[in-house]
């Protein structure tokens, strides 16, 4: 353990009183959206929600393009996202000239990887998802991204992520831990997906983690591991590359877990260099300028400069002067374990195509 981090772990643990009073702010909100004193709103139309009870990567995005991917040959779908740092406010649709800073990073990748999707953003979802039926009549599903712990929204089917790494039973509230709602909360999902375990989980970590959970009798956890695709250029998706361990590679990464990639690229890459940034960062003519100088420091034959799928969304910007560059995305998607993915599958095209309106949820 570094000086930074046990800097970092030290002073969190001195902000433990404010953590206390969060939480106790966080369990009354709860207990009075339990008793329908804050009222909640739910709709005649399937909406699912994905989202955490932690801050940080839980993979929530690709876990959206996983419900994308499976969902959307079938049925007419939309996303619904707040739009994190988007230069915009309010009710906005995704359309063929819209950019990042109109409806953030991850709305744009959605909208990017999935044209036939209708994507929008709304910091207020309960009055955005109108808007979003009126423009589309025809809609059939609507996903909710990062909405767990905004309950002003009740959704049919809501899906909770929660890293094999640090489990929400074992982390405390913010600032001292990184829960942004308490463990109870758990209870309103009705699928517990266990991200970033290790390919090779055994049965009995297996066990060890439900164990830990608790999960309902009628709740349902997955077990889901990273699995990277094939780079392709920032500028275009028909340019794959296979990384060998003959590249050197610059890392441009501003999201917030980047530890697997990085492990990724320790094991295929003969070196990697990292330039990281802020979650969700808004990259700079500066930065670019940065990011190529520090490119060129690299003096091996095989070098390329490496970046996420949401980090690229806000750097094609400069498209113009990163055609010339061997400037690479790296995608990444959820594979189910234990061979349980038909089994989420059909939960969740069933409940679109068997949904029943319960106001009284």
């Amino acid at each position: 353990m570094n000086f930074n981090t046990i800097f970092l772990t030290s002073f969190r643990v001195l902000l433990l009183p404010i953590a206390v009073v969060y939480g106790l702010i966080i369990m009354i909100r709860n207990r009075l959206f339990d008793k329908k004193i804050i009222a909640s709103a739910a709709f005649n139309f399937p909406v699912i929600c994905v989202g955490n009870i932690a801050v940080g990567g839980t993979g929530k995005s690709p876990m959206v393009e996983y419900l994308l991917e499976l969902l959307s040959p079938h049925f007419k779908m939309a996303t619904l996202s707040r739009g994190y740092k988007r230069k915009t406010k309010g009710y906005a649709l995704a359309n063929s000239t819209t950019t990042a800073l109109e409806i953030g990073d991850e709305p744009m990748q959605f909208a990017t990887k999935f044209p036939q999707v209708a994507v929008a953003v709304g910091e207020d979802r309960i009055v955005a998802i109108p808007y979003l039926l009126q423009d589309h009549p025809a809609l059939e599903a609507i996903i909710l991204d990062d909405a767990f712990q905004h309950r002003t929204v009740r959704a049919g089917f809501n899906i909770l992520l929660t890293d094999y790494n640090n489990l929400y039973t074992k982390d405390f509230f913010l600032p001292t831990g990184d829960l942004r709602d308490e463990w109870a909360a758990a209870k309103r999902a009705e699928v517990i997906i266990v991200t970033k375990c290790p390919p090779q989980l055994s049965t009995t970590e297996k066990a060890t983690v439900l164990r830990e959970l608790k999960p309902l009798p009628l709740q349902r956890v997955f077990f889901s591991t990273i699995e990277y695709g094939i780079p392709y250029h920032i500028c275009n998706r028909e340019l794959p590359l296979n990384i060998t361990t003959k590249y050197e590679v610059l890392l441009v990464c501003g999201i917030a877990n980047p530890k697997p990639l990085k492990e990724f690229l320790l094991h295929h890459t003969h070196a990697y260099y990292q330039q990281d940034y802020a979650d969700h960062h808004i990259f700079s003519v500066d930065d670019l300028v940065e990011i190529k100088e520090k490119f060129s420091q690299i003096t091996a034959d095989k070098k390329l400069i490496l970046t996420t799928e949401k980090d690229a969304m806000r750097l094609i910007k400069y498209r113009d002067e990163l055609l010339n560059i061997p400037f690479y995305v790296m995608p990444i998607k959820h594979t189910i374990l234990f061979n349980e993915g038909a089994q989420l599958d059909e939960m969740l095209v069933q409940f679109i195509r068997n949904f029943t309106f319960n106001p009284s949820l």
